[in-house]
């Protein structure tokens, strides 16, 4: 095989490309990927100059691929090394520029090692050109985010570092409906999330849920300032810009699924998601003002709906929130591994990581223990 590092997702052809990637995974799309190049979000002025690799056979053809992007800092990756970027320049050493295998601002867990026929060589040869690659340029480290089972696999051949995090994901046991799954609380917290849902529709608030095809020039200049509100108001400029959506609305719009708030047929909020094969991803929220409880509704109560309605297996509303454990979301590990070039570091890391993996599994059972649902034995009151 003969590894290729294009610094654009159109220097490969989108068909070749999207034969790699597993059926339903909307962020590993080529037209996903791309859209992010093309309006600008990632790219060398971002700090995410993509470097992504390519795998050819002898006869030429693309048998595998990896998304990887050279960083010049750690925001938008959701697993948080500022601290080893911290002790690097202590030591007077530089941590960035550093590899990065990550699907751009989204923490969903997936493949990121992509092969014909799930290769277990080719998945092997990509991790080798991507720790040569880093090698080679004097980067410090590799990191492969939110990988699953198959990367995890190849990338501890390799002796990168496994490091375990939490998130919170709503899982369908086959509910008929909302009610249904409100079934399966304790009394106690039923009744409270029944208030916040009331709450929402006693602000004359309703819903409605719209794809990339009803995504309209109006109707983005309306929500899409929502979605900077959210950056805005914490001192930070939006990771996507208005183009991405632009973008994404013509070229997957059946990907998009879009929870839209309104008042009288006027938007005040929404809730951007993507739906994959089996599963939607909450990604993107804002509103134009503060509502009680509207957080709740747009972003979990209206995901939950959408994914009992459409026979979804799961509904994954993003990084963090122990909040969400009260409302029916289960603790879930992810995984990320990690190659740090300069030994000692490696070492220490390594150290670090295997404590913090040992209190990442304690937190994990005191947030099972927090879990709102009754006990089998308890009859519904």
């Amino acid at each position: 095989m003969k590894a290729t590092f294009i610094q654009s997702l159109d220097d490969v052809d989108a068909a070749a490309w999207n034969a790699l990637v597993p059926a339903g995974n909307p962020f590993l799309a080529h037209e996903f990927l791309a859209a992010m190049e093309h309006s600008g979000s990632v790219g060398v002025e971002s700090g995410w100059a993509p470097s992504h690799v390519l795998a050819h056979d002898d006869h030429g053809a693309l048998v595998g691929a990896l998304p990887l992007y050279e960083k010049a800092h750690s925001w938008g990756e959701f697993v948080f090394d500022f601290a080893w970027a911290q002790a690097f320049h202590r030591s007077g050493l530089h941590y960035y520029p550093k590899l990065v295998s990550a699907i751009p601002f989204t923490p969903a867990t997936g493949p990121r090692l992509m092969a014909a026929g799930q290769r277990r060589d080719v998945m092997d040869f990509l991790v080798e050109a991507s720790i040569a690659q880093a090698r080679e340029h004097g980067l410090s480290s590799l990191h492969l985010l939110f990988g699953d089972d198959d990367t995890l696999a190849s990338a501890g051949r390799h002796g990168l570092m496994p490091r375990l995090d939490c998130q919170f994901h709503w899982t369908n046991e086959g509910y008929a409906d909302f009610d249904a799954f409100l079934a399966t609380f304790r009394s106690a917290r039923r009744k409270k999330l029944k208030r916040e849902r009331r709450r929402v529709k006693e602000c004359g608030i309703g819903f409605r849920w719209i794809n990339g095809d009803a995504l309209t020039d109006d109707l983005l200049d309306r929500i899409y300032p929502f979605y900077e509100r959210t950056f805005l108001m914490r001192g930070n400029s939006p990771y996507l810009n208005r183009a991405f959506f632009e973008e994404i609305r013509e070229t997957m719009p059946e990907a998009l699924a879009i929870a839209l708030a309104e008042i009288q047929g006027e938007a005040v909020a929404t809730a951007i998601c993507f739906q994959g094969a089996g599963a939607l991803y909450g990604r993107y929220w804002g509103a134009g003002a503060d509502y009680h409880s509207l957080h709740f509704e747009t972003c979990f109560y209206q995901g939950i709906e959408y994914a009992i309605r459409h026979e979804l297996d799961r509904f994954e509303p993003g990084a963090q929130g122990e909040h969400k454990l009260r409302r029916g979301f289960r603790p879930t590990r992810t995984y990320s591994t990690h190659w740090v070039g300069h030994p000692e570091f490696g070492r220490a890391i390594d150290d670090y990581l295997r404590r913090e993996r040992n209190a990442v599994e304690a937190y994990i059972e005191d947030a099972d223990a927090e879990l709102p649902f009754r006990r089998p034995d308890f009859a519904l009151t």
